[in-house]
């Protein structure tokens, strides 16, 4: 039987459920907000009844560099709707009180540190959120970020794409509680099938290797 620590949260109680039964976990992303937060709230719990295990809340933010133009414009949708990080915040809150889900915010740093580190740690943990990530900030540069969102109980979670270096993929375990996201796409400027294979297939062992029984990889 697959034991969870008594401060675990939603993610790891449900990732320890599924290596208990031998099965793998959906992560589902949405951008909040496109085409407005009451139909994303929707959206969320049809996800969650169709078997999601885990739902990262993608915040739209003005300048999505790390983004496609898939979440580009979903982002640029929401954000037409008046969709800010508060909102989604609250919108975490408004899918607690109907889904014990566990929840991802997705955001870029900026809006986490517009809003002040603090207040958006304990604002994201009261509404029931379970996770966050921040998509440019690097674990490197993560100290008061990661200490005060642990004080908050909630985990952080750190991108790993397939070209990135073995000792840069074993840093992130360390630094996320809980949980590492793959990134499952190389650089739009190197598209040569056998690199991309190459590269997924060595960042997937390196996960594996470094992520250990108690640390979950999605």
């Amino acid at each position: 039987m697959t034991k969870v620590g008594t401060n675990s949260t939603r993610i790891s109680r449900r990732f320890a459920e599924l290596r208990a039964s031998g099965e793998l976990g959906i992560v589902a992303y949405i951008t909040a907000g496109d085409p407005s937060l009451d139909a994303t709230l929707q959206f969320v719990l049809a996800l969650a009844e169709a078997g999601a295990d885990v739902i990262e809340l993608g915040v739209p933010f003005s300048d999505p560099l790390a983004d496609g133009p898939t979440i580009q414009r979903a982002s640029e949708r929401a954000l037409k709707s008046g969709t800010t990080l508060a909102g989604v915040i609250e919108l975490a809150r408004r899918i607690r009180q109907s889904s014990q889900v566990p929840t991802v915010l997705f955001s870029y740093y900026n809006p986490i540190l517009q809003m002040g580190l603090e207040t958006f740690a304990r604002t994201a943990s009261e509404a029931g959120a379970d996770g966050v990530l921040a998509t440019d900030l690097t674990p490197e540069e993560s100290d008061d970020y990661r200490r005060i969102l642990a004080a908050h109980h909630l985990d952080t979670v750190f991108l790993g794409a397939p070209t990135s270096t073995d000792e840069r993929l074993r840093l992130r375990p360390g630094r996320s509680r809980r949980r590492r996201r793959s990134r499952l796409r190389a650089s739009r400027r190197n598209r040569a099938s056998h690199i991309v294979r190459s590269a997924l297939s060595r960042g997937y062992r390196c996960c594996r290797s470094s992520a250990g029984p108690a640390s979950p990889l999605s």
